[in-house]
């Protein structure tokens, strides 16, 4: 495979289901796509226990950034679509991988009303389980939220002391934003505001440049022009042009600090 030359800035993908079996038949190939669009670092978030215990291995196996990859790192969290999984079991099995440096992440975690696939009595028990986890470990709290506003706030607010994470792919209304912001969380923007049907500039503009992240959310939500096809972490380049020009500065300058702002969150090497 001939790839082009790497671009001269630096990006960190801050959400990326690496582990997903979107990815199986060709996931080196992926790594070195993302290495060669100048991606230095991806966060390869999980969504129950299997998918964080294969995040890790991820992790493990890419330590640093390389000629063919980008550093990996992992989360491990259980997403909302599962939570009726939660309980004991799966919380020390989370408290477990948790504790593995190579795990700089709790989550993803959150509220889902669009769907419901758990109770949700069972999500905000999980969530807030999360919540109090990332504040224990000093790790940041991954969130998923939608159509869940008014309870996704609460909780926010309602958090132990010393929480800190990022409202992932953010597509809330205001209540959240101004709950996550106040408990100082950082907000992150996906392929979505490429999308001709975006129309979250209100919250583009709250919030401040050292909270800012960008994501893919791959295997999911591919920006365009890539729109419709499986998304990776190189297109995480395309999101970071857009929003560029949506904050008014360069591509350069929108790589540069998100790219610390990730860095700093999840304390990535």
């Amino acid at each position: 495979m001939r790839l082009c030359h790497r671009a001269v800035v630096a990006l960190v993908d801050s959400h990326c289901h690496l582990a997903d079996p979107a990815f199986d038949a060709d996931r080196a190939a992926v790594l070195a796509r993302a290495r060669a669009a100048g991606v230095d670092a991806v966060v390869c978030v999980a969504d129950g226990v299997a998918a964080a215990e294969r995040c890790l291995e991820l992790a493990r196996a890419h330590p640093a950034a390389g000629a063919e990859a980008p550093l990996l790192a992992a989360s491990a969290g259980l997403h909302p679509h599962q939570a009726s999984d939660f309980g004991t079991a799966t919380a020390d099995a989370l408290e477990r991988l948790l504790a593995d440096p190579r795990v700089v992440a709790v989550g993803e975690t959150g509220l889902d009303y669009h769907y419901d696939r758990s109770p949700r009595e069972a999500q905000r028990e999980a969530f807030a389980w999360h919540l109090a986890a990332a504040a224990r470990s000093g790790k940041p709290v991954v969130v998923h939220s939608r159509e869940a506003d008014d309870d996704t706030a609460r909780l926010l607010r309602d958090a132990p002391a010393g929480l800190t994470g990022v409202l992932h792919c953010f597509s809330a209304g205001r209540a959240v934003l101004e709950a996550a912001l106040a408990r100082g969380l950082c907000v992150s923007w996906s392929g979505m505001v490429t999308f001709k049907s975006w129309d979250l500039a209100w919250a583009l503009a709250a919030v401040p440049d050292e909270r800012l992240l960008i994501e893919t959310d791959a295997p999911y939500l591919a920006p365009v022009p890539h729109r419709g096809k499986r998304n990776e972490p190189a297109f995480v380049a395309d999101t970071a042009a857009r929003l560029a020009a949506l904050r008014g500065t360069t591509p350069e300058r929108l790589g540069e600090l998100t790219a610390a702002n990730a860095r700093r969150l999840f304390r990535l090497g």
